[in-house]
């Protein structure tokens, strides 16, 4: 066997090579972004330190499974650069199958053409279906009413299966092509995540209230004065649930009930999860307006086994990296918090206080927080 690279071929040849499976993998794009190897033998985990591979040169890697490590009968797996926004794709940028082999010793390589690149391209028959709920959707705590959206998985009416939920906050700017600040696509990722078969969700999706946005993201007194947050998550909790549970197929449990948002959309995401820990077991929060409370108190018990996504971009306000750390150690620290709860923080050192970063982080959270079974 016959390697180009020096280095690898002294490694390995038929004669001396090491018991146990070694996957040699050759790429046509490298950058600076580690590789993974990700199949059924880790859960499909994509960003596994233990199933990081060796860079052995310019587009030239390796990864070794040890003589004792339990292999399945037939390894399936696929290659990642950290996440499924950027797993191999195909010459034509057309999604691959799964990689396999029964082999578990000897050499097996392989090849990468090249990788996706921000979730894109998705197939327009995976979209989800996107269903407005109503135009004019009661809000009798507010005494008003608001768009609310349901975006159900693409093949929904021909299943008879419940999916989790997540009620996410700024329908305005989740899936309108039009959006004044671009929007995070969410149902460009979905698509790519149902066919990736990553898990299948319901999305939620309640406007914002135009020019009293900040008011009704605005929970109790803060630096921005007196806000109408806690009426909002009463109807969230008391009005909007009940109906969604009553006319989809949901899983109703707090366990598969999440909330999320940006901005001060995170910050009354934070606030709904911490009043209602009973209701909401995953908080996917992304860059949080945590400056309008700057002396925040956790007060209520957080829910058993609550996860929490917490990301940040480093070049978003000069606090903002300071406030989700402190945030993060808060919680962590608090009397009230579950031994069995968890943060996932994640800091984009580039990352700006926009859509496009927020979209990019959207469906990492949701795998994490809904389909990621290891404990993190």
């Amino acid at each position: 066997m016959i390697f180009q690279n020096s280095h690898l071929s002294e490694k390995f040849t038929d004669t001396n090579i090491e018991t146990g499976l070694h996957i040699i993998l050759t790429t046509d794009e490298d950058d600076f972004r580690p590789v993974y190897i990700s199949g059924n033998f880790n859960e499909w985990r994509t960003q596994d330190p233990d199933f990081v591979m060796e860079k052995m040169g310019v587009g030239l890697y390796h990864f070794k499974f040890e003589h004792d490590f339990p292999l399945p009968e037939t390894v399936l797996y696929k290659f990642t650069k950290g996440d499924w926004s950027a797993v191999e794709i195909d010459v034509n940028g057309e999604r691959t199958e799964n990689r396999s082999t029964t082999n578990h010793t000897g050499i097996q390589k392989e090849h990468v053409f090249r990788w996706r690149k921000n979730w894109l391209p998705y197939k327009p028959n995976f979209l989800p279906q996107i269903q407005l709920i109503s135009d004019e959707f009661e809000i009798p705590q507010l005494n008003t009413t608001r768009k609310v959206w349901a975006l159900l998985p693409h093949d929904y009416d021909q299943s008879s299966e419940s999916y989790p939920v997540m009620y996410l906050q700024d329908a305005q700017n989740l899936f309108n092509e039009n959006a004044e600040f671009g929007n995070w696509e969410i149902d460009k990722k979905l698509a790519v995540m149902s066919e990736y078969k990553i898990g299948k969700i319901i999305v939620i999706a309640v406007e914002h209230a135009e020019e009293d946005r900040i008011k009704e993201y605005n929970v109790g007194k803060t630096v921005l004065g007196k806000g109408q947050g806690k009426k909002y998550i009463k109807f969230l909790v008391e009005t909007l649930k009940p109906y969604v549970d009553s006319n989809f197929r949901t899983k109703k449990e707090r366990e598969f009930t999440g909330i999320g948002g940006s901005s001060m959309g995170a910050l009354v995401s934070i606030f709904s999860g911490l009043r209602y820990p009973e209701v909401f077991g995953k908080l996917m929060i992304f860059s949080p307006s945590l400056w309008v409370t700057p002396k925040m108190k956790i007060k209520n018990r957080v829910g058993e086994s609550t996860k929490i996504y917490l990301y940040a971009g480093g070049d978003e306000s000069e606090t903002m990296l300071e406030h989700v750390e402190d945030f993060k150690n808060k919680v962590l620290e608090n009397e009230f918090v579950d031994d069995n709860m968890k943060i996932n923080l994640s800091i984009n050192k580039l990352g700006k206080h926009n859509e496009i970063y927020w979209s990019d982080e959207f469906p990492k959270a949701i795998e994490w927080l809904f389909f990621n079974t290891k404990d993190n």
